[in-house]
């Protein structure tokens, strides 16, 4: 296939982003100071017309650049929720950006470097191309993570990010090349060939390494001793970016490795697999109890959604693919609202972030306490909000595929972790009211009212999501 075509047929999201951001350095480099509400519009814009491009591409799933990179229904699946978090995130930025003079054009020139680096993340399909879209979507995220460079805490944050991030990157070249040495071969179709029966030692090592390093960017346990101080320390909307489309390509890729690289060796994978989810599951839930900043509580759930989203991957099959693809839609939702109610806490011109800030908000401002108490609700995954389709789905995955210990695991960790998502609604209906919040602006609004809403309509109406995740899962196997 020329190579051109490739682009225009498989590769034009990433195309898009690639021109697009060469085009918004030029423009800011050129406007300066003034530049950056010109440039957070082009970038909406951009990241708009590359969701359209996904969401109008019907190409057959097909492999290109020499086997590099993939393009199949999983892919453009997972490279949709990314480009969605992407997308909103931004809008939920502009506001903070503004009241904290950091209007700069570089902001959204960043969040666009880093989704391209997430999608080539996504379709990756050997261990080189993988490699080049891990990087290119961290060195951003490193960058992002200490934006606010006058404050101290937004510079440790990205330092502790940078730091440990190398550390994670280290341990991913480690395993590939133990893979390559062992294997033979960087493709994931290779390799699979290689452990199709027995797979040398060395190949374990290897997928170990990878594995730890691919647990790092999901936050997940016990490779999370990054996320509550880079969570805390970093822009509120950069963690709702963490926290969203960063989450997604994390996940994805984690996906297609074990499924496509290592379909011979499940026993082994799986084992891993599920020493993390239970891990993340049980801090995730512990954690967060004694947790009084938003933030920080935040970041132990998203610890403990990644270990419920990973009993889906653990069930190794069809349908378990399936259950973390909606549990990833749903986590996406949930994660973008209860962000935009966090950025809508502010006193007086000051932005709060502890829970006690939230007493009495059903006296001070009901719509936003509706809001933030279902997707309190469905964060704890109670019935009907899509919270508790998401477990059930990746729950039931795991009793098809005879995982009974982990199920149960999962659900006491669920009720648990309730607690601290029910304390969230106790203080904001039953304390005694805190000074009243200031109006939060229409992005912030409309965010927090469409994600709720989705969340509620989900029981209603849920079969767009459950065809494209059924229709993603398939396309893995």
């Amino acid at each position: 296939m020329p190579f051109f075509v490739q682009l225009a047929h498989h590769f034009l999201p990433e195309t898009i982003l690639a021109v697009g951001v060469m085009a918004l350095i030029l423009i800011g480099a050129f406007r300066g100071e003034r530049g950056f509400g010109l440039v957070d519009e082009m970038a909406v814009g951009i990241l708009g017309l590359a969701l359209v491009a996904i969401a109008l591409s019907s190409t057959p799933d097909t492999s290109i650049f020499d086997g590099a990179y993939i393009d199949d229904g999983f892919s453009r699946f997972m490279k949709a929720l990314t480009l969605i978090g992407a997308i909103v995130s931004i809008l939920l930025s502009v506001d903070w950006l503004q009241r904290n003079g950091l209007e700069k054009f570089e902001y959204p020139v960043l969040i666009i470097l880093s989704t391209l680096g997430m999608l080539l993340l996504i379709s990756a399909d050997n261990l080189i191309a993988l490699y080049l879209g891990l990087e290119l979507m961290s060195l951003a995220l490193y960058v992002m993570a200490a934006f606010a460079r006058d404050d101290g805490r937004s510079s440790e944050a990205g330092l502790k990010y940078f730091v440990l991030g190398a550390l994670s990157s280290g341990m991913m070249l480690y395993g590939a090349s133990l893979l390559y040495g062992f294997a033979g071969t960087v493709s994931f179709a290779g390799i699979a060939a290689v452990v199709s029966t027995s797979a040398p030692i060395g190949v374990i090592f290897g997928l170990v390494f990878v594995l730890a390093a691919l647990a790092f960017k999901m936050s997940a346990a016990p490779f999370h001793m990054w996320t509550p101080d880079v969570y805390q320390g970093a822009p509120t909307p950069v963690t709702a970016f963490f926290a969203s489309a960063a989450k997604m390509a994390a996940v994805a890729i984690t996906v297609r490795i074990v499924i496509t690289a290592f379909p011979g060796v499940k026993d082994q994978w799986r084992q891993i697999i599920i020493f993390i989810a239970i891990a993340s599951m049980l801090l995730g839930s512990f954690a967060a109890i004694g947790q009084e900043n938003i933030k920080r509580l935040m970041a132990y759930s998203s610890i403990g959604h990644m270990g419920f989203a990973l009993i889906g991957l653990a069930a190794g099959d069809e349908a378990g693919v399936r259950g973390v693809a909606i549990y990833l839609t749903i986590y996406l939702i949930m994660t973008l609202g209860t962000f935009a109610a966090i950025l809508a806490m502010r006193v007086e011109g000051r932005y709060v972030e502890n829970v006690s800030d939230l007493a009495g908000l059903s006296r001070t401002n009901s719509w936003m306490a509706f809001f933030l108490a279902m997707l309190m609700f469905s964060l704890a995954g109670v019935p009907p909000l899509a919270g508790f389709f998401a477990k059930y789905y990746v729950l039931l995955a795991a009793v098809d595929a005879g995982l009974f210990g982990l199920a149960v695991i999962g659900v006491l960790a669920s009720a648990v972790a309730a607690y601290y998502y029910l304390r969230v609604v106790k203080v904001m209906y039953f304390d005694e009211p805190a000074p009243a919040f200031d109006r939060a602006p229409m992005a912030l609004r409309a965010v927090l009212g469409a994600s709720t809403l989705a969340l509620l309509g989900f029981w209603v109406y849920p079969s767009p999501v459950m065809d494209a995740a059924a229709a993603a899962a398939k396309s893995l196997f």
